[in-house]
């Protein structure tokens, strides 16, 4: 009782209701009480405060994970519109490369095709005249029509250039109509010549014969000549130095050994003259050996294409002025033209003989009728009988004798061994030319020579 009065005492009225109580309160008690609601308060506010920070953290967190995606979206569109630019830089620097390359190339066409109407301008009159011999031989035109149209290209080379093109590529009776439309311009006034020979630059090369026939036809074109070559169908021919090559798609027979034999037939321009291919079929392995000369049967094998040849010309219904021959190997093209082939339309050409190599090409005389001579006829000292060999023939005599000129090629001499009979007899044939066309001086002397010559076998 001491210890509660001496603390101080606080009365308290309070109404609850409708009693009365009274409530004696410590004071102690009361700031307990005191602190106590102070510390509910602060720990409401806290908690209150945790939840708003906890709320105002996760709104960041998301805003910023969205302003995050923004961002990597952004970056993406960014690259892509990047990569896109980039493609269309290349694009447009490809395109910028496809023009500038098909301009050049334009502009590269447009150079050759000035270049191939300027350079092919022979080309072109070749392809033509062996289109027309591919038009015989198939039957679409007969032989004088056939010499009307060569005659017509022949007259208007110089205007040859303004022929189309396209025209070749189709038929012979496009090629025919196209023909038919030439103005009377640009005539050639130069004769036609046809070599028949064994060799060719830049196609087969043995002996100086191959450029001697190239050199010459090419200057004899340029002074207004029209020149062809006949070489057979060697398997070792550089056929990749022949523009145009082509097959006749036509059955070309030729006599040999009592039967026709079929050949194949090719045409092509050779720096600018038109040549002509033959290929036996039956005698195949003729032509197709490792060398050009040096066989046991070379008289066979080059009877076999001279016949062939002149069989090839006459069906064709080409009329040359001139059938120029080369050494012994062609020789029997003199002989065999006289005596079979002058009366099939070539009535109006004539021979010449060149020779550079003086091989005589002594063969027994039955060896004539493999291409359809008579030996008995010709196995004579006037005619093929050789001077110191009575038992054989002479090829080389014999196109010395059935020659209408001779031009004899040769640095040391002025005759052929063993022919100086034959050349006394028949001197007012010869011509003398020297040997080769190294140099420019001999090319003129060369092609003045033959001009002559040719000139001199017209006017008989």
């Amino acid at each position: 009782m001491q210890a509660t009065a001496n603390l101080p005492t606080i009365w308290n009225l309070s109404l609850r209701g409708s009693s009365s109580k009274v409530h004696i309160v410590n004071p102690r008690h009361r700031k307990s009480h005191a602190l106590h609601c102070l510390r509910s308060e602060g720990h409401e506010e806290f908690d209150n405060s945790q939840k708003s920070l906890g709320q105002s953290s996760i709104t960041k967190e998301a805003k910023h994970k969205d302003i995050w995606n923004l961002f990597r979206e952004a970056q993406k569109n960014i690259m892509i519109l990047n990569k896109q630019r980039l493609a269309a830089v290349d694009e447009l620097e490809q395109l910028k490369k496809d023009k500038e390359e098909l301009l050049e190339r334009i502009n590269q066409l447009e150079a050759e095709s000035q270049i191939v109407i300027k350079k092919d301008k022979s080309s072109l009159f070749w392809e033509l005249l062996l289109r027309i011999d591919s038009m015989v031989i198939n039957g679409l035109v007969n032989i004088e029509e056939a010499s009307s149209m060569r005659k017509l290209v022949k007259e208007h080379e110089a205007n040859i250039s303004v022929f189309p093109l396209d025209v070749l590529q189709q038929g012979d009776a496009e090629i025919l109509a196209e023909l038919r439309r030439f103005t009377n311009k640009g005539k050639r006034n130069g004769l036609h010549v046809i070599h028949i020979c064994t060799e060719m630059a830049p196609l087969v090369s043995v002996e100086p014969l191959a450029s001697y026939i190239t050199g010459l036809s090419c200057a004899l074109q340029e002074e207004g000549y029209m020149v062809e070559v006949i070489l057979p169908k060697y398997s070792t021919l550089d056929l990749d130095e022949i523009e145009g090559l082509r097959e006749i798609e036509a059955d070309a027979y030729s006599y040999f050994d009592g039967q026709l034999h079929a050949n194949r037939i090719w045409n092509g321009v050779v720096s600018g003259i038109g040549v002509t291919l033959i290929q036996p079929v039956y005698y195949s392995s003729m032509f197709s050996r490792d060398k050009v000369y040096g066989y046991q049967d070379d008289f066979d094998r080059f009877a076999y294409f001279s016949r062939a040849s002149l069989d090839y010309i006459a069906k064709s219904g080409k009329q040359p002025d001139v059938l120029h021959i080369h050494n012994w190997q062609t020789a029997i093209v003199g002989p065999l033209f006289w005596d079979v082939f002058v009366n099939q339309g070539l009535e109006g050409t004539r021979i010449l003989l060149t020779c550079q190599d003086f091989d005589k090409g002594l063969v027994p005389p039955e060896k004539l009728e493999l291409c359809g001579l008579d030996p008995a006829e010709l196995h004579r000292l006037d005619r093929l009988q050789d001077n110191t060999n009575p038992h054989f023939v002479n090829i080389l005599k014999g196109g010395v004798v059935y020659s209408n000129k001779v031009v004899i090629m040769s640095s040391s001499h002025s005759s052929i061994p063993g022919l100086e009979p034959t050349l006394a007899i028949h001197k007012d044939k010869l011509f003398f030319a020297p040997f080769g066309m190294d140099n420019s001086m001999e090319k003129d002397l060369c092609c003045d020579l033959h001009v002559s010559a040719y000139t001199s076998i017209k006017n008989l």
